[in-house]
């Protein structure tokens, strides 16, 4: 059975074969890092949740706060989370709306509609993100983070993403912003890499900034 790193390599070759513009980025960025986190969708959720708006040291720091409520756990559990009062969790530097958002996430992993790890192997990528959005502050993008940086779905092209926009502009030299007819045109032939292809427009967007 193939590896993540086999899928990687493969998904390398297959990009740098159907699509020029990308061998170009692949050469120029070297081989792809992308590395799953090994949480449980409902940690994740719960992480991100955290991330939005802020800058990701303040997140962390707000996140710190959060797991310290519960001494001696890596990350609570959601059972433990739903009994937190309100206001707990508010003084820990969490606004109301991302309180309201991680309390629900909770109750969605307590009452089985955020999988676990295992129960998300038999789940597609659509399955999940229809399942997912029904949660307070889960948007689509939210989800297909999740898709990508935890479960390791290889063919997730988050095409709001600003970095994927961004990247996407200058890597195939767009007057103007990308429509999702231009990812199509140009990602189809990407299929069933289109994470891998996502990895490297961010990083060719994270080149431009450094420049």
């Amino acid at each position: 059975m193939p590896t993540f790193n086999d899928k990687l390599k493969a998904a390398k070759k297959h990009l740098a074969r159907v699509d020029r513009t990308m061998a170009r980025l692949i050469r120029d960025i070297g081989p792809c890092a992308l590395r799953p986190f090994r949480r449980s969708p409902y940690e994740s959720l719960t992480r991100a949740i955290a991330h939005q708006q802020l800058h990701g040291r303040a997140a962390e720091t707000i996140l710190g706060r959060f797991v310290a409520l519960y001494p001696g756990q890596r990350f609570p559990e959601p059972h433990e989370v739903l009994a937190t009062h309100f206001a707990r969790l508010r003084a820990v530097g969490f606004s109301r709306n991302k309180v309201t958002a991680i309390r629900d996430i909770a109750a969605k992993a307590r009452d089985g509609i955020v999988p676990t790890r295992a129960q998300a192997r038999r789940l597609d990528d659509e399955e999940l993100i229809l399942r997912l959005v029904e949660i307070y502050g889960v948007g689509r993008w939210t989800v297909e983070m999740l898709l990508i940086f935890t479960l390791g779905r290889l063919d997730v092209l988050p095409v709001d993403d600003f970095g994927i926009q961004s990247g996407f502009k200058a890597a195939y030299q767009l007057r103007r912003r990308p429509t999702k007819a231009d990812f199509q045109r140009v990602t189809d032939c990407w299929q069933p890499f289109r994470s891998v292809g996502s990895w490297y427009l961010w990083r060719h967007a994270d080149g431009l900034k450094k420049r």
